[in-house]
């Protein structure tokens, strides 16, 4: 059954990811979409929203992780499962009047996650998961040598770890921090090198999920955000 299209009204440039997630959520609920149903097309919500194409994926993109959308190749997007702007989780949010305390507590929440996803990525990974590991790997190597720093593609690398323990709570759980991590690690202090030191540690968990060794590639997540606590310290001084 295809969905509705109306009731959807353009929105203010201000935090336009963010009020696209909630119109979106409030368009399902008002329309009283069911699982199954299709969404509209996105040329549709880009030009009901007067929003960019990014914009717009993103949102998608956030509503997949979450497990409440399935984009169909050639098809288009459909629901998983009903959802409101009361019920969709929002991205959690950091005080950047005290950004170095958010940074630490952001590594407290991510110790627990990246150590056990890893060790699971290693027991659990297929060839197809390692190989899409590996090429975001490739993708934050060449950032990093380009541009000196790597925080996106960091991220992604991240991700892709986490969707190899075939558990989705990982990605959900990640998914609610990734705009906290996205708005404050490109250039945290304003340091291009920060983290620099955990550059190699990436390839050498890839090896490890690789050769299947669960305490290696916890051991070596945990080795990347040890030198991350350690700047965060030392250049918030």
């Amino acid at each position: 059954m295809e969905a509705p299209r109306h009731d959807l009204q353009p929105l203010p440039p201000a935090d336009r990811t963010r009020a696209v997630l909630k119109a979106l959520a409030d368009y399902i609920e008002r329309s009283k979409l069911k699982a199954g149903d299709r969404l509209p097309a996105e040329r549709e919500l880009m030009q009901a929203l007067a929003v960019g194409r990014s914009t717009v994926r993103e949102v998608i993109r956030h509503f997949q992780a979450l497990g409440v959308v399935e984009s169909r190749k050639g098809s288009g997007t459909y629901l998983l499962r009903t959802v409101s702007s009361g019920t969709v989780h929002m991205p959690l949010s950091i005080d950047a009047m005290h950004l170095r305390d958010a940074l630490l507590q952001t590594l407290d929440v991510r110790r627990g996650l990246e150590a056990e996803a890893g060790a699971l990525a290693a027991i659990r990974r297929t060839p197809e998961d390692l190989a899409i590991i590996e090429a975001r790997l490739n993708e934050m190597e060449y950032a990093h040598n380009v541009k000196g720093t790597s925080s996106r593609e960091d991220l992604a690398f991240h991700l892709a770890i986490y969707d190899a323990t075939h558990n989705s709570l990982f990605p959900q759980l990640l998914e609610q921090m990734r705009e906290a991590f996205e708005r404050f690690w490109d250039r945290p202090f304003d340091r291009p090198d920060f983290a620099r030191r955990s550059f190699p540690f990436h390839r050498e968990l890839y090896d490890a999920i690789a050769a299947g060794d669960p305490a290696r590639a916890r051991e070596k997540t945990l080795a990347i955000l040890q030198i991350v606590e350690e700047d965060i310290k030392d250049m918030s001084k």
